[in-house]
């Protein structure tokens, strides 16, 4: 795993660069949420491809238990990626919901998430 900092309007962003899984569950989840909090970054951009597919399945709450974690840091997270085959209105609501909001999002690309992070 590599972290690339962005720096925009004088704040870091972690962005997570890896051919791996690095969240498998909510344990991974709030290590790399504590690793990254500690070394300064307050928003944190992570490729789909790096969270177990399970994340995506809101019934069994892992994205829940992750989530919650982010939000009681104040760390935004972007996840950026194709979401487009996810059909499910569950997490087509999710997804749109948290792109309202300003702590999680859902992004297609690491320059729309530094967009969204810079306003």
């Amino acid at each position: 795993m590599k972290i690339e900092t962005h720096t925009v309007n004088n704040i870091n962003i972690a962005e997570i660069i890896s051919e791996e899984m690095i969240i498998n569950n909510a344990q991974d989840g709030l290590d790399l949420l504590g690793n990254l909090y500690y070394q300064g970054f307050d928003k944190i951009i992570i490729d789909k491809k790096n969270i177990t597919p399970d994340f995506f399945d809101l019934k069994n709450g892992i994205a829940g238990e992750i989530l919650q974690k982010f939000s009681n840091y104040r760390v935004s997270l972007a996840i950026v990626g194709d979401f487009s085959a996810y059909q499910s209105k569950s997490i087509k609501d999710f997804i749109y919901e948290s792109n309202n909001g300003k702590h999680i999002n859902f992004l297609t690309s690491t320059a729309g998430a530094l967009q969204r992070f810079a306003g």
